[in-house]
């Protein structure tokens, strides 16, 4: 049994500083003080991890540098963002209030949340009219695009496109779900794995406003666990929401830190 110091740096090892490629295209390079994913205009770009070793003087140098990194690929490749994310943990300690004043703008916070798999319950199934789908083709990915759309409230089809390419790209390693009621889409849900770490990513979980507490997303939790079990992964992963933290933790998900993304939009 992990400690929590002991689970946080094993996160930060495998999943942050010695982070792998998770698409198509997509490179992970360390650069100096920062390990950064790089890829196309659809896909995420940003740095995941920062050295603990990182002071004022570093940061500054750190973030001018990424900076003239991902503006290079806004005008080479059409990059119209990126992201820092910065876990409550990570040093210096004013490193958010440099990214902010180098413009640099912070989305919501997310609980990082993990649960060892062996410890999760797995016999929940969903509610009374309610069919759990698992996505391994086309019309499954548009299935998902239309649950995510319903719970919220947004354009999915970045969605549809990542779930498309990793679908052709590494089937394996990727695990839709999506909850349907009726013949219609009202929850989605996916699972990626990492191979060569002991973590799976729980992503999605959204649900139509009018199916909300019923069960889904803990249904949705327990066949995504069943799943990692089968494929020998210690822990998931989220990064969690405030609406899904306090469904979690109910489930045994443990708070590990709290991350922010800072946005940074390139100009055009």
């Amino acid at each position: 049994m992990r400690t929590h110091e002991e689970l946080l740096a094993l996160f930060d090892d495998e999943m942050r500083e010695n982070a792998r490629p998770d698409g198509p295209g997509a490179r992970v390079e360390r650069d100096g003080p920062v390990v950064r994913r790089s890829g196309g205009p659809d896909d995420w770009n940003g740095v995941v991890w920062s050295s603990p070793e990182l002071d004022e003087e570093g940061a500054e140098a750190a973030v001018a540098a990424q900076l003239a990194h991902y503006g290079a690929l806004g005008a080479a490749l059409g990059v119209a963002s990126f992201e820092w994310k910065v876990y409550s943990h990570d040093r210096p300690a004013g490193l958010a209030d440099r990214l902010g004043a180098a413009g640099f703008v912070p989305e919501p916070p997310e609980t990082l949340m993990v649960a060892a798999v062996a410890d999760l319950p797995a016999d929940a199934g969903p509610p009374a009219g309610v069919e759990l789908r698992e996505v391994r083709d086309e019309a499954g990915v548009r299935l998902m695009a239309e649950a995510h759309e319903a719970a919220f409230g947004r354009d999915a089809s970045w969605l549809r496109d990542h779930m498309l390419a990793r679908l052709a790209a590494a089937p394996e390693e990727f695990f839709g779900l999506v909850a349907v009621a009726d013949g219609l889409p009202v929850s989605s849900a996916r699972m990626e794995l990492y191979p060569g770490t002991s973590f799976a990513g729980l992503w999605g979980g959204g649900t139509h406003p009018e199916w909300r507490g019923r069960g889904i997303y803990r249904a949705l939790v327990a066949h995504r666990a069943r799943t990692a079990a089968a494929h020998g992964v210690e822990y998931l992963q989220v990064d969690a929401s405030a609406d899904s933290a306090p469904i979690l933790a109910r489930l045994g998900f443990t708070a590990l830190a709290t991350t922010t993304p800072y946005v940074y939009r390139i100009a055009s």
